[in-house]
This record gives C-alpha cells, sequence and structure tokens, in this order.
C-alpha cells in the first residue's frame, strides 16, 4: 500500500512538472512565453565596435525591439527598411531596436549595416546562446521586452514580411504602441516566418 501511495504521488508530481514546464512556453515558441522575464545576454558585440548587453538597453529604454535576424534571409533582408523605419518613428519614444546575428561574420554584417544604413545596433553572437535562450528558429524573429524586463510581444513584425506594400497588420507597431500606453498587447504572440535559424 506504501509502495502505491509513493507511486502515485511520484506520477503526480511529474505531471505538475510537466505541466509547469509547458506553461512557461508560448504557443508558437516552445520556450519563451509572455510575461516571462526577458533572457538576459551580454558583451555582444556590434557592428560600431560597442559592446552590448539587454540590460542596459533595458534600463535605458521604455520598450527594446530584440529581432534575430541574418544577411542573406530573404524574409529578413525585406523587412529590413521596415526595421529602419521603425527605429526612426519611436526613437523619440523611449524605444530601442537591436538586430542580433548568430550565423554571419562580422565583417559581412559591417558592410551589411553600412550599405543599408542601419540605425540601430547589429550585434553578433557567435555562441548563438542568445537566440536559444530566446526560442527564436526563424529570422527574423521578434521580441519586444518592456521597461521592467519583460517580454510583452514575440512572433512577427507585420502579416506581409516579404512585401510592405501588403501589410494589414501591424502586430510590432500595435504592441508597442500597447506598451508606450501602459496597456497589455491585444495580440501577444504570432508565428514567426522565415528562414530556419543555422544552429550548430
Amino acid at each position: 500500500m506504501q509502495w502505491k501511495r509513493t507511486s502515485v504521488l511520484a506520477v503526480a508530481a511529474i505531471c505538475l512538472l510537466m505541466v509547469g514546464s509547458m506553461a512557461m512556453a508560448g504557443k508558437f515558441n516552445k520556450t519563451v512565453n509572455v510575461g516571462d522575464d526577458a533572457p538576459a545576454w551580454s558583451d555582444l558585440k556590434g557592428c560600431d565596435g560597442e559592446a552590448y548587453s539587454l540590460k542596459d538597453l533595458v534600463d535605458a529604454n521604455k520598450a527594446t525591439v530584440v529581432v534575430f535576424t541574418c544577411n542573406t534571409c530573404p524574409v529578413a533582408v525585406a523587412c529590413e527598411e521596415r526595421f529602419i523605419e521603425l527605429q526612426k518613428d519611436y526613437e523619440d519614444k523611449g524605444v530601442q531596436l537591436v538586430a542580433i546575428s548568430v550565423q554571419d561574420d562580422l565583417s559581412d554584417m559591417k558592410d551589411r549595416a553600412m550599405s543599408r544604413g542601419f540605425n540601430f545596433p547589429y550585434l553578433l553572437d557567435e555562441t548563438q546562446q542568445s537566440a536559444r535562450d530566446f526560442g527564436a528558429s526563424r529570422t527574423p524573429e521578434l521580441f519586444v521586452v518592456d521597461g521592467k524586463g519583460k517580454i510583452v510581444y514575440m512572433g512577427l513584425m507585420d502579416d506581409s514580411p516579404l512585401n510592405a506594400a501588403k501589410v494589414k497588420e501591424t502586430y510590432l507597431r500595435d504592441a508597442l504602441d500597447a506598451v508606450l500606453a501602459g496597456k497589455t498587447p491585444e495580440v501577444a504572440e504570432t508565428k514567426a516566418q522565415g528562414c530556419g535559424i543555422r544552429y550548430e
């Protein structure tokens, strides 16, 4: 009887652990969820020669947009002008966009940032750990982190990654507007679309 009771308790404990771990993941992102503390990263080298940490960005801004991207994915490339425009539109509102590549060469990234006129930090994470910690699987994949370091939105920039002219739903801008107004975004998670991140 004692053995059966112990077995039942063990099974119950395992189920609770499974439910708890499932609750930590989003609908599409299986690693983090909206409301989680954003995974910390630090000392990532930027194309400008500076080193960046998420904490410094969060402390300095009302919202930080973390974009996992790369130089060659057609979807990521198609979104670059929108990243630039968003930074221009929201910079004075206390929003900072930062792009991270986990699969490019820094010299190529510097060429890309210069030729495209990036107005935001473009960072290299050779360890790929930041993308793993955020559960990023596609480029581009975006995360909005509020001033308290919480994830408040993750997924797509909008509903037409390849063609800005066909955008109808501006998920990222809507999320930022909500955060800046002290509200919760109506749409907090969407499914990222783009090229798969090449993890080593």
